[in-house]
């Protein structure tokens, strides 16, 4: 009922048309691919801390677990960049322009080819300082350098493996991303299995795991365009590049680079707070941070589908869809928080069992959950309201909420809290947080300029 087809010379997609039908069955029918990447996204990271707690040990698990803050900060800026060029691609490919999604996949590589070397460099000379910084402990400080100078060192593989992502789902290819990401996954747990588990690489055999798995992935990634995309394939004598869709991907794409990057610098400060106590206490909360990024993937798919929902409809001059769609979108995630809050609150034991049998450290991983997890559905609204202004071209506010519940909330009051009223109660400053984030959006939403800020508006008798 809100399929359509848009084909451009060898190149075939199948689109979604969200303006059209019930509201929350077509954004579950959007949903529900993204939540199978995402997924697979942090299973692939879970199976890491799964093989580093059981196989090698707990200083092995928090030295892993402290690196990712640093490591996502140097990414979070291209990352955002490859997000606007993907938002590029899916309007030239929806206008039917296949010379400028040519031009706009080169640029992309050429970009990242070009900035890949000096990331990679900069990444191994600074890894160490930076973990200094962040008040690593000294008898974890070496296996962390070692794990994040081998991440870094597979930048290249990295960068392509999103790009690839972003490229295809742009072009409304949602199943191969999922393809890929399932390569990599089962790639890296063969993989840990055999570095860590039988030639006792330790630390680094998980690095090189991740590394490797994400060469794969990306080379496989590469050989689906070059062989389906048949529009832009790949050639070095062909190839085009264009400063203004660069600078238009920047354009795009730097609020969310800059939202990411703060999100990482807090975490790396929240980090810093974890790290001055003992490495059971970090590793309890590296193990439960993990087990809390998985069960939030739910809602933050919502927010996804919600963003493409909205922008669809704002663009079809649908309001009224747009509302009831975030209803909709708000009692599907209140359900599905329900449900998750109960199964992690009575298996909170067990589910920190899969990373350690540490009781110290499971006991100091529970303690994290009881404190967030009733919380989540202030995270599911703040996700869906985010979701509705960036769907309906409003990009700052979020951005704001965002950095708002971060360093104005979460990060002070997480030492206050800590030094108030013990260290495992610096949790609740998660929950205030996203509090405060619902503050600034609500009465934003409330109030309707989102409305009018729609960059393009589409007469539906003339979509594809």
């Amino acid at each position: 009922m809100g399929d359509k087809t848009v084909q451009i010379g060898r190149s075939r997609r199948t689109v979604l048309d969200m303006t059209q039908g019930t509201p929350w069955r077509l954004i579950l029918k959007f949903a529900l691919p993204l939540l199978v990447g995402n997924i697979l996204q942090q299973l692939y990271n879970i199976v890491d801390s799964m093989v580093v707690g059981n196989l090698i040990g707990i200083d092995a698990l928090a030295a892993v677990g402290t690196t990712f803050p640093i490591i996502f900060l140097i990414n979070s800026l291209f990352m955002g960049i490859g997000m606007g060029a993907s938002i590029i691609i899916s309007q030239y490919f929806g206008a039917g322009d296949a010379h400028s999604v040519k031009k706009s996949v080169d640029t992309i590589y050429v970009s990242m080819f070009i900035v890949a070397l000096p990331v990679t460099l900069l990444g191994l000379l600074i890894s160490r300082p930076l973990l200094v910084l962040i008040n690593t402990p000294a008898d974890i400080l070496q296996l962390s350098t070692t794990y994040m100078q081998i991440i870094f060192i597979g930048t290249l593989a990295s960068f392509g493996y999103n790009i690839n992502s972003g490229i295809l789902q742009g072009l409304g290819d949602s199943r191969s991303p999922v393809t890929y990401l399932a390569i990599a996954t089962v790639t890296n747990i063969l993989l840990d299995l055999l570095f860590v588990g039988f030639f006792s690489w330790g630390v680094a055999g998980v690095a090189w795991a991740t590394v490797i798995s994400q060469v794969i992935a990306f080379a496989f990634g590469l050989y689906h365009i070059n062989r389906h995309q048949s529009m832009f394939r790949l050639s070095w004598h062909g190839l085009i590049y264009d400063r203004a869709i660069l600078f238009d991907s920047i354009r795009l794409g730097l609020p969310a680079g800059i939202q990411n990057m703060m999100f990482s610098l807090g975490t790396m400060v929240m980090q810093s707070l974890i790290n001055s106590y003992q490495a059971v206490f970090m590793a309890g909360f590296n193990g439960a941070n993990k087990i809390d990024s998985f069960a939030f993937l739910p809602m933050l798919t919502f927010s996804t589908a919600i963003t493409t929902y909205v922008g669809q409809n704002i663009g079809a001059g649908r309001i009224d869809r747009v509302k009831h769609g975030l209803r909709s979108a708000m009692w599907m995630s209140l359900i599905v928080c329900v449900l998750i809050c109960g199964l992690i609150l009575v298996l909170a034991g067990p589910l920190m069992r899969m990373f350690t049998q540490d009781q110290a450290v499971v006991a100091a991983g529970e303690q994290y959950l009881y404190r967030v997890v009733p919380f989540y559905f202030l995270l599911a609204a703040l996700f869906l309201l985010n979701g509705t202004l960036r769907g309906a071209g409003e990009s700052v506010i979020p951005l704001l909420a965002s950095m708002a519940s971060l360093w104005l909330a979460r990060v002070p009051l997480a030492y206050w809290l800590a030094a108030a009223f013990g260290r495992d109660n610096m949790f609740f400053s998660f929950p205030l947080g996203w509090l405060l984030g619902l503050l600034i959006v609500i009465p934003y939403y409330i109030k309707g300029r989102w409305k009018n800020k729609s960059m393009v508006r589409t007469d539906p008798a003339r979509m594809p």
